[in-house]
């Protein structure tokens, strides 16, 4: 029967990628404690052969421990040997510890990998509570670690009977032999004996392994509806969506319609210019019914282009960033500007057709209403210079 979540639904969909990562930050990774005694105790039968081999050495250093010397004063004597059982403990905590941490290092980066999960240091309630603790002992994980250890006592018991069994005769013959040969005994047999148990082991760690990763599975499994949740959530609502493509939909056919009208630039009246980020082609002819109307605008590379083909067809062109600003904000190629920009647009055509006359005139000053005052990302602003 598959999982159910809190509200019913059947958990069928295996967990995404952000559902594993956010697992591992509350501390959730994959482990198998028979795994890591598994390993441990293979490395700490591969010590023990190896031991055999270059362990006279050690003995050597731990017998100089309780030898006295001739001639050496007892207090200088006890000061050395303070300073070498150090030495020697030392070692071989380094040589017998170091092995061992490295290989339950190893165990856990090749089962789960490594973590550093804050949240899972948190303190947490139902770890105390005597009805969490009744449900945990008499659920299926524990039926399950039930079983595992009835397994594990009954074959390590099995087999190690087994290897005593055969090694029987060579242990009944141990009394009549001296202290060397019965410990070259035990060195042929000890490695055994733990090997055939480590033999074991792999069985029971290999049913802990797919056991552990069974129910890590299950335990993260989602819903149909926290995968579109999910999905929402890190590639946004289909609305938002199609609300992002629209935009972008317009914005390309805005551009398409500005470089498209790059070419009636030679038709124009005047150019308002910010004048390196906007620029806004005006036609106008004295004494035709309507207001002045757009015949190109853009801003930035097209704003650049609109400047240098009017300049190259000796259209003149006003520096006024308010007013640049004002019209590509509220104005739309091929229609006439907008109601308020009237006053300020007749002030600035009335200068350039004075100046194209061979005129003196100083600088206009051009005044916007309120609302038609936008900085360069079209966003209305309050309280700035006209002129600026």
């Amino acid at each position: 029967m598959a999982n159910e979540s809190e509200d019913g639904q059947e958990k069928t969909e295996d967990p995404t990628e952000r559902k594993l990562q956010k697992a591992r930050e509350d501390g959730k990774v994959l482990t198998s404690k028979e795994m890591f005694v598994f390993t441990t105790l293979a490395m700490g039968l591969f010590m023990i052969i190896t031991m055999t081999t270059y362990g006279s050495a050690y003995i050597a250093d731990w017998q100089s421990l309780f030898r006295i010397d001739e001639g050496v004063e007892l207090d200088q004597h006890i000061i050395r040997n303070m300073y070498n059982s150090i030495l020697f403990c030392g070692k071989i905590l380094l040589i017998f510890g170091l092995p061992l941490v490295v290989i339950t290092l190893a165990t856990q980066a090749a089962v789960g990998g490594f973590i550093f999960a804050p949240k899972a240091m948190q303190f947490k309630g139902n770890r105390i509570n005597p009805l969490s603790g009744l449900k945990r002992m008499f659920s299926m994980k524990s039926l399950v670690e039930l079983a595992k250890s009835v397994l594990k006592v009954v074959l390590l018991f099995s087999l190690a009977g087994l290897c005593i069994w055969g090694f029987l005769p060579d242990l009944l013959r141990l009394p009549d032999t001296n202290l060397f040969d019965a410990l070259i005994v035990l060195r042929d047999q000890v490695p055994v004996l733990i090997g055939v148990m480590t033999l074991g082991l792999i069985f029971i760690s290999a049913i802990d392994y797919f056991w552990q990763r069974h129910t890590f599975t299950q335990e993260l499994l989602m819903t149909k509806q926290e995968l579109k949740d999910e999905f929402k959530q890190t590639e946004g609502s289909p609305e938002v969506k199609a609300k992002i493509r629209r935009k972008q939909m317009e914005a390309s056919q805005q551009s398409a319609q500005q470089r498209s009208a790059l070419d009636d630039v030679v038709n124009a009246t005047a150019i308002i210019t910010n004048p390196t980020h906007f620029a806004v082609a005006l036609k106008y002819e004295v004494g035709q019914p309507g207001a002045p109307v757009i015949l190109a605008m853009g801003k930035g590379a097209i704003a650049a282009q609109i400047i240098e083909r009017g300049e190259n067809a000796r259209i003149t062109v006003f520096r006024s960033p308010p007013l640049a600003r004002a019209l590509f904000f509220t104005g739309s190629i091929g229609q006439e500007i907008s109601d308020g920009l009237y006053n300020a647009v007749a002030i600035v055509l009335a200068y350039i057709y004075r100046i194209e006359k061979g005129e003196d005139a100083d600088n206009p000053l051009v005044e916007l209403p309120d609302d038609l005052q936008f900085d360069e990302f079209g966003k209305l602003v309050s309280g700035v210079d006209n002129v600026s």
